[in-house]
Parts: C-alpha cells; structure tokens; sequence
C-alpha cells in the first residue's frame, strides 16, 4: 500500500482553517467517488457549497482516468496524479450545499449547521472574486478487490486552485492522498489547516511552505506568465521579461517550470522546435496518450517551450468528453476554424469526433499491465529495456534511414486513426516549420541509462538543456519588440517635472517592414529558413502577442514612471529654476503641484508605496521653492486658490494637508534642496 511521506500534526494546531486565509492557495477540497450505479459522487466538498452544480459535475467527470483508455490491471492498488483546468461558470446556480436545502450522501440526509453557513457564506463571497479558470489537481487511487461489487473502487482526492501550481499541489497531493486513505475526513481538515497558515504566494519566488513537519520548498511561477484576473496585481520587474534574458536563469521563466519536457517528448526530440512554433502562434492541437498524468505532462511541456510569452492559448491538460465545451467542438464542420487550444486527451473518441483538427500529437507509452504507477515519481511512458541515449547519431539514423522513412510514409497515410490498433509517438501536421532543429542542443543530451535513479538525475540535466535552449530562442525572436519598451530618463539639465515623452507607438506593418529591413539578427539567422518573417506575421496575428504586448508595455510604462519620479527625488530645484525664464517657472510651479496632488492621493487611497510620505515632502519644499521665486502679484493670484494655499502655509513645520472628499493627511515640509 501506498505510504505517505513522513507526516505528522503537531499538537498546537487548530483544526479549524481560515476560509478568506486558505482561498489564497485553494479554492476547495473534494474527495469524489466512482459509484458503479450513479457515476460520480462528491463526497465532501471543503470549504462546502463554493462550486456551482455545473462546476460540481465537470470536477466530478475530470477526476477519473477515462475507462477507454485504461488497460486492465490487477495489481491491487494503483495511484495516479494528475491535473485538469477548467473554466468557470459565471451565472450559474451555486453547489447542491446551501443553508435552505438539504443535501444526500451515501443515502444520508444532511443539514447545513450553522457553522456551516457562515463557512459557505465567506467562500461565495470570495469565490466570486475568483480567477476565470480553475485547475483541479487530483490524486487517483484505484482499487482492486474480488470482495467489492463488481471487483475494485475508484476514489480521488482532488485540490481546486485559481494557480497554475503544480509544483506545489502535486507533492502536497503525494502527502494528502495517502494521508486521506489512511484517517479519512481528518486528512482534509489536518491539511487544510497548514495550507490557511502559508503566507500569500509570491509569484517566481523560492517558497518553503510547512505541512505537518515537512516543509515543502517550491518555486512559484513569475508575475508575467499568469493572467491579470480579478484585480489581482503582481509587482513586475521590467528587468525580468522578454525581450531581455532574465539575470538569473535559474528562477524560473514561465509556467510549469518543473515539467518533464524531456521524458515526455523523447521519441520526438526532432520535432519539439515544430511544437513551439504552433504554440507560439497559437494553432489548435490535439494530444493524445495513454494515461491522463501522460497527457498533462505533455499539456505543461508543451506551454513551458514559449516561456516568457504569457500564453493566452486555451490549453486542458485533460479534456473528457463530458465537459460542456466538448460539444461545441463536436459540432465543428470541415472547413470550420478551431479556436487557439491545446487539448490533452486519452479517449481514443476524439481521434474520430476531432478528426478535422489540424495538429495532433501522440505521446506516451502504455503502462505495462502487471506493474504499478509510483505517485512519487512521474509518468513519462518509458518502456523498461527501451534503448536509451539521444544523440544526433542516434536521432538521424532514426529519422534517415529507410525503414524509419517507410515509417513515417505509412504513418502518414493511415493518419491519427491508427492509433485505435496501436499506440504510437507520432505527430500529424501539415504546418512546415520556420525553425530549424538545433543539432548542438540534441548533442549535448545525456544517455540516461538504464537505472531509474541515473535516469531521473540525467533527465534533470536534459529538461534544464532544453529549456533553456528554447527561453533563449524565444527571447531572441521577442528581442526585435525591445524599442517599444523603452524606457526614457529626463535629459540631462529638463525639468523631471514635465510628461514623459510616450513610448513609440506600435503598427504591425511598419514593425514588418522595418524588420524586413534590417533582419532578425545572427541568433535566429542561423535557426530559420529563409521565410522567417511569416513567423512574425503569423504570430502578430496569434492570440499570444497582443496580450503579450499589452502585458509587457504596462510593465515599461510603469518603469519609466519610476525613473522619473526618481528623477524628481533627486532635483536640486534651486539650482534648477535659476536657469528658467518665468514663463516656464509658472509651469514648473503648475507641474509640481499635479504631482504632489497625486501623491497626496496615492497616500489617502491606502495604495502608497515605501518612499511616498518623503516624496510628498520632496515636492511640497519644491513647490514652496518655486513659489518664493514667483513675483508678488502672481503668488498673490495663485493663493487665491485654497487648496492650493493649503499645500504652501508653513514651510518648518508639519500641517495637514486635506483634498476633497479625502481624510486629512499629515506632511511635513522639507527644504527644497536636492536630497543627499
């Protein structure tokens, strides 16, 4: 039997979470059970009544391998872990649990308490302010007993998150699992608990996180690879985002950084550089294999190769049959478009109900049928005594030599149906790729033997090579965008005081053309083939770039506010104003006084940053400095104003300073020289 890792509650702990505490990590936490009569059951829900009936029922179906794709094993105990993502219902009726109905479990009635209530109460009220999107992070574990009905159960322990953390929720699965199988209710209770005590993630950070008396130390993805959702807001470095290589290439880049590239696509290596491509412009594929912990690792591999991008693509790491978008995609016609998506799929159904789908990629082995999945390690679908080792002598004879042609010619023409006889790593696409496969980063990839510890160590070292192979080709394709971000500083000897210049405007066929000009630089030059501007083309047009864009101009806006308002920190307005006619001391006077405006407010709003108080200080010496070198008629005129007569009484002493409709704030004056 499965055994988690060492794992102990300590004493101290209050079994009671905190719901508004624990939705920064978790939305809620199910355990489902597969019901030969009734199909699939939620058998708790914590925090209760948190999901619509719509959303009950999609996390229900997505929770379990589907029947088709599983191969009969009769081993007694067999887990799995993997994840799902799931849009969320908007005006839908909320979950079956609600303080007037009555709910049935197992044939038992139940009523909310009202401890209950109040629980329900506060996770709607958060869960409205949710993320579009959920990911559903599940722990199977399926059951074989000649006593039970029918021969075995079926039960997963499912984490909902807004996050795309995997690695997080999947060794905190690798405790909890076993855990719930173990004590029951008690393991969600225990675990919710230690979640609602972890501080707030911060995203691209090294998080230690303690569960029991474990600590889990986890890398979150960066502020730039997830959405801008729900007012949530993340501090983004512009240093840090494409087009500019990030300083430290260690922290990670883009979303599941810890994704087994390697393992999952290593029978076709040669076509990972085709795989970015589509993502990066966003074509619709299809991936299919074996065993769904297959299939999402696939999904996560595949939307890791495009870090930074912030991938806007639609992607499921396991799509069923029985969610509701199916349908839609069902009823597309030949001729009709498929949406920007990547489906990870096992059920060999969608091979005929998606046969129009332009991309479909098989990977994966079948798990031999007498051997048991390890939940502590991942399933990359190796098959044992497989011959290993990856190098370009390797990888040409396979691609080159005739019997591997006729392969690929009989492939070719069976087509993805194929697969219904046998499983195969294949790729059908008609899609020819700009970018040529890099021979030098295919050498440098390691035999990884035939020892699985050697093997999961050398796989270490090949995800690392790739990946950084493929952040360094995306940021150079992105490095042509750079001018837009620009941030500018105030020329030496102007006056901080005025509007920044705006960044250059964007106009996709003046970029085109202007790239076309001067090439894409010796990096890409020597990947691609001669038709390498319908790569930007084509990715101009893809659901990637304007959000992308959009994402990262903020960012430099944002930058060179900074560098201005540090600018106006560091002014020796004395100095200054003694080479300005008076013309331009009125508007320098009119300047400051919108910028210690703004200030002022940025503090009563409660969005003030570290140095806010000394910049209002800072300005409100200027201003005063300004004022006193104004002629006595115009200061007269200007005090007319009493707001503005408010920010220049006093110049030693502090005083509140009240806008409109705003609660007092107190600043002090400072002198106006430059601050040392």
């Amino acid at each position: 039997m499965s055994r988690s890792p060492s794992f102990s509650v300590k004493s101290e702990l209050s079994l009671k979470a905190d719901p508004d505490a624990l939705q920064r990590w978790a939305v809620a936490f199910c355990i489902i059970r597969f019901d030969l009569e009734q199909g699939q059951l939620i058998e708790e829900c914590y925090p209760p009544g948190c999901l619509t009936q719509e959303e009950e029922l999609e996390v229900a179906f997505s929770s379990f391998p589907d029947s088709v794709s599983q191969h009969q094993n009769r081993s007694s105990i067999h887990d799995c872990i993997f994840f799902f993502r799931f849009r969320r219902q908007k005006h839908s009726k909320k979950g079956n649990v609600t303080s007037s109905e009555i709910t049935e479990i197992d044939g038992k009635e139940t009523i909310s308490t009202p401890e209950e209530e109040n629980l329900i109460r506060r996770s709607r009220s958060i869960g409205s302010k949710s993320s579009r999107y959920l990911y559903g992070y599940v722990f199977n574990r399926e059951r074989h007993d000649e006593r039970l009905k029918r021969g075995g159960e079926q039960k997963s322990v499912v984490i909902l998150s807004h996050g795309p953390y995997s690695s997080v929720f999947r060794p905190l699965l690798q405790i909890m699992g076993p855990l719930y199988f173990d004590i029951g209710r008690k393991a969600i209770e225990h675990i919710a608990s230690y979640v609602s005590l972890w501080p707030s993630p911060v995203p691209g950070k090294l998080m230690e996180l303690p569960i029991g008396n474990a600590m889990l130390k986890v890398n979150l993805p960066p502020a730039h690879s997830l959405p801008l959702e729900s007012g949530m807001s993340y501090e983004e470095s512009a240093s840090s985002m494409a087009p500019f290589l990030p300083n430290n290439q260690s922290v990670p880049q883009g979303l599941f950084h810890d994704s087994d590239i390697f393992g999952t696509f290593r029978g076709l290596l040669l076509q990972l550089w085709l795989l970015w491509e589509l993502l990066l412009i966003g074509e619709p594929i299809l991936i299919i294999a074996p065993t769904p912990p297959q299939c999402c690792e696939a999904v996560a591999s595949l939307v890791s190769l495009v870090a930074p991008v912030l991938c806007s693509v639609d992607f499921r790491p396991y799509f069923t049959i029985h969610n509701p978008e199916f349908a839609q995609l069902n009823a597309l016609q030949e001729g009709d478009k498929y949406p920007p998506m990547v489906l990870g799929v096992t059920n060999l159904f969608f091979l005929k109900a998606l046969r129009n789908i332009p991309h479909i990629v098989s990977v994966g082995s079948p798990a031999p049928s007498s051997s048991r999945v390890a939940i502590a390690s991942r399933s990359t679908g190796r098959i044992p005594g497989k011959p290993e080792g990856f190098g370009l002598q390797q990888l040409s004879l396979k691609k080159f030599s005739p019997s591997s042609l006729l392969n690929v010619v009989k492939l070719r023409r069976d087509g993805p149906l194929c697969l219904m006889t046998e499983h195969k790593e294949a790729i059908w696409s008609t899609y020819v790729p700009t970018t040529k496969p890099d021979t030098s980063i295919l050498n440098r990839l390691i035999d990884a033997g035939m020892s699985p510890r050697v093997e999961e160590s050398m796989s270490v070292v090949n995800n690392e090579i790739l990946r950084r192979h493929f952040l360094e080709l995306t940021t150079n394709f992105l490095a042509p965008f750079g001018p837009y971000f620009r941030a500018t500083t105030p020329p030496e000897g102007s006056s901080p005081f005025a509007d920044p210049p705006p960044l250059p405007p964007f106009n996709a066929d003046d970029f085109l053309m202007s790239l076309s000009a001067r090439g894409v630089g010796k990096f890409l030059s020597k990947r691609m083939r001669s038709n390498w501007l319908d790569l930007y083309r084509r990715f101009l047009k893809g659901p990637n770039f304007m959000p992308w864009f959009q994402r990262r101009l903020a960012v430099a806006e944002n930058e060179q506010h900074r560098l201005w308002r540090q600018a106006r920190m560091k002014t020796d307005m004395h100095l200054l104003i003694s080479r300005m006619p008076e013309l331009e001391i009125v508007d320098c006077f009119n300047a400051i006084e919108r910028h210690l405006l703004g200030e002022i407010q940025l503090l009563q709003s409660g969005r003030a940053i570290s140095d806010s108080v000394a910049m209002c200080q800072k300005l409100k010496g200027d201003l005063q400095a300004v004022f006193n070198v104004l002629p006595n008629d115009m200061q007269q005129l200007l005090l007319l104003n009493p707001q503005r007569a408010a920010l220049l009484q006093g110049s030693s002493s502090p005083e509140l300073t009240k806008l409109p409709g705003r609660p007092s704030i107190q600043v002090g004056v400072v002198s106006s020289s430059s601050p040392r």
